[in-house]
């Protein structure tokens, strides 16, 4: 028994270790920058005084306490969707909210899309800022050195996202490792300059907060768009629950990353109190000058894991929106035959690499880029609380009265964090607005342009049952083989089929309908991946089902098939597939005519099915047709 328990915490030790290189990358940078913007950014800086610097700590630590800890870590990361986490997995969860009416739903699944939109401009953001961050050390160390800190982080991103061909799997072992001793060393150096100001630890007491507030008022208030830089990344531990489950997650923050955090925050602003020019970098003015180098390559190293956090968390999301009817297929590679979750999608890695260069070469300092922030992240974080708000009171069953008691505790906070926010909108706060948008005008066409599809495919279609009732009586000559033909809707006749008839007047002796549904789930089991239906002439229905993080490989599911009485021999074997070709109409109910045509470019830019479903393609017969929306 004992042995088991020790196994146990080994396990949760080494998982804890892990997440630290995937969780906490970003929210374990902001030290790199928060308290530098609060007392020497360029919007509103706080006056440097005793009362200021402990009020600042202490709105720190309960920013951290109510949204990471408490927000997050103690509510949120219960709302999981078969262990998964993240924005797709609460909207799903919150989609399940029984009796819903139609506008709700469309309301939850816009603000889930939205939510997703946003997290592109924190995968753009976090890797400009908080490798800018790292790279200003070089200024603390040597003034000489600062024409080089725009080269050198360009240099350091490039290679970033040049790498991510090659996965990560073979240096993800070194990230959780080397996090730990990043945590560990801010915890060294805050408590180095505690030890010179003890007081500062009074700052935890939230009356320090309050009394902040109620002597500077209107600055206090804008001083929350710098604040709320201590929890950003916050949002990420729930994101990246899937990989390492909750218990990791939550014990690595509360024991190691929150207390290291916090004890670096205190000992800058023990620093502050002491020598208050250190306001230009306090975070590296903590590092004896010795140090200084070696520190900043440590920062950086730190900085590229944060990174390619938020990297990976985007081709994640991707694919996970290609699978859910939210993006177009794109290429998606797997890099790893051991971890599902590592891939990589080189159309959003080059888009990413090159918002990330203009952002660099156009704000050119952290503290522009900090502007940029707070915005995303603040909006992502209001919609986590009402999403969530719908799953604590349609599917946990929580009365009106404490449902309605987290909603309005939560929001309240959220709301102030992005309003303070909301005055920098021209300073750069409109870039992950703009971003966001973009991207929520794209997902959102792409899913009301294929639902239009399908309907008018639907309507141009013919019952299944009365197809075969038909060929029953004298039907089209049949030739030997399999014939395939993938369909959306399993209880009509597939386009391509009744095309193949119109032109080649034969059937195959064998006809499967194949109709493959992504679930709200992660992932289906493999022994419920097929069902087969055995019908009359000759045919056959497949319904193969994956989840929404499944890689889709229709050769493997139809060997599955062999086993519920259904083999198929690959080279007498033939995919048919529909082409549509799009045609936009000037006055369609449901869908702006520039939503048409940003649909057309969308279905017309996508990766073929033959590729996304790993079909072989001389096994493929393309039947195309046009449809006007």
């Amino acid at each position: 028994m004992a042995a088991e328990q020790h196994q146990e915490k080994s396990g949760l030790a080494a998982m804890g270790i892990a997440a630290m290189g995937v969780v906490y990358g970003d929210i374990g940078t902001s030290p790199l920058y928060t308290m530098k913007e609060v007392f020497a950014g360029p919007h509103h800086p706080v006056p440097v005084t005793p009362d200021n610097v402990l009020g600042i700590l202490s709105l720190v630590f309960w920013a951290m306490t109510i949204t990471v800890s408490l927000k997050y870590v103690m509510f949120i990361t219960r709302a999981d969707n078969r262990g998964e986490g993240g924005i797709m997995a609460l909207t799903s969860l919150a989609l399940r909210t029984p009796g819903a009416g139609p506008k709700t739903l469309w309301l939850i699944s816009a603000l889930g899309i939205f939510g997703a939109a946003l997290f592109y401009g924190d995968a753009v953001i976090t890797p400009a800022l908080s490798v800018l961050s790292a790279v200003e050390g070089l200024e603390v160390a040597t003034p000489a050195l600062k024409p080089y800190v725009v080269p050198i982080t360009l240099g350091i991103l490039a290679g970033l996202f040049l790498f991510q061909r090659q996965g990560t799997a073979s240096v993800a072992t070194l990230f959780g490792p080397v996090m730990m001793f990043w945590f560990g060393t801010l915890a060294v150096l805050g408590i180095w300059n505690i030890v010179k100001h003890p007081s500062v630890l009074v700052a935890i007491n939230p009356a320090y907060a309050l009394g902040f507030f109620l002597a500077n008022k209107t600055l206090a208030f804008l001083a929350l768009g710098a604040v709320v830089l201590a929890i950003t990344g916050g949002e990420a531990l729930y994101a990246d629950m899937g990989h390492f489950g909750r218990r990791p997650i939550k014990w690595a923050w509360l024991v190691f990353v929150f207390p290291a955090l916090y004890l670096n925050y205190l000992g800058q602003g023990a620093l502050i109190l002491d020598e208050p020019e250190a306001v230009s970098n306090p975070f590296f003015r903590l590092v004896p000058d010795e140090l200084l180098f070696p520190m900043v390559g440590l920062a950086a190293a730190a900085t590229v894991i944060a990174s390619q956090a938020v990297i990976s968390g985007a081709f994640s999301l991707t694919s996970q929106a290609i699978q859910l009817g939210y993006c177009p297929r794109i290429q998606i590679r797997f890099t790893s035959a051991r971890e599902k979750g590592q891939i990589y999608v080189p159309n959003i890695n080059w888009l990413l690499l090159l918002a990330v260069v203009i952002l660099v070469l156009g704000f050119k300092t952290s503290s522009n880029l900090a502007s940029a922030y707070g915005i995303a992240v603040t909006l992502t974080m209001m919609i986590d609380t009402i999403l969530a708000f719908v799953v604590v009171r349609a599917l946990w069953g929580w009365n009106w009265v404490w449902a309605g008691l987290f909603l309005a505790f939560f929001v309240v906070v959220d709301f102030a964090f992005f309003a303070a926010n909301a005055v920098k909108i021209l300073d750069g706060g409109w870039f992950p607005l703009v971003l966001g948008f973009g991207v929520f005008a794209l997902l959102s066409t792409w899913k009301s342009g294929r639902a239009l599809l399908y309907q008018k495919l639907r309507q141009d279609s013919m019952p299944l049952d009365a197809f075969l009732a038909g060929i029953a009586h004298g039907g089209p000559q049949r030739v030997e083989g399999t014939g395939i033909f993938m369909t959306p809707d399993p209880e009509g006749v597939p386009r391509a089929m009744l095309h193949n008839l119109y032109h080649n007047k034969v059937l195959h002796e064998r006809v499967v309908l194949l109709n493959v549904v992504i679930e709200d789930v992660p992932y289906v089991p493999e022994t419920e991946r097929v069902r087969v239906e055995d019908l009359s002439q000759g045919f056959h229905r497949v319904r193969v089902r994956y989840g929404f993080k499944d890689d889709p490989d229709i050769p493997h599911a139809m060997e599955l098939c062999a086993a519920q009485g259904l083999q198929f021999e690959m080279m007498q074997t033939s995919f048919f597939l529909g082409r549509e070709t799009i045609v936009p109409q000037a006055k369609v109910s449901g869908l702006a005519l520039w939503r048409q045509v940003l649909f057309t470019w969308m279905f017309r830019n996508a990766d073929t099915a033959t590729a996304f479903f790993k079909i072989p393609t001389n096994r493929v017969v393309e039947l195309g047709t046009q449809v006007e929306l």
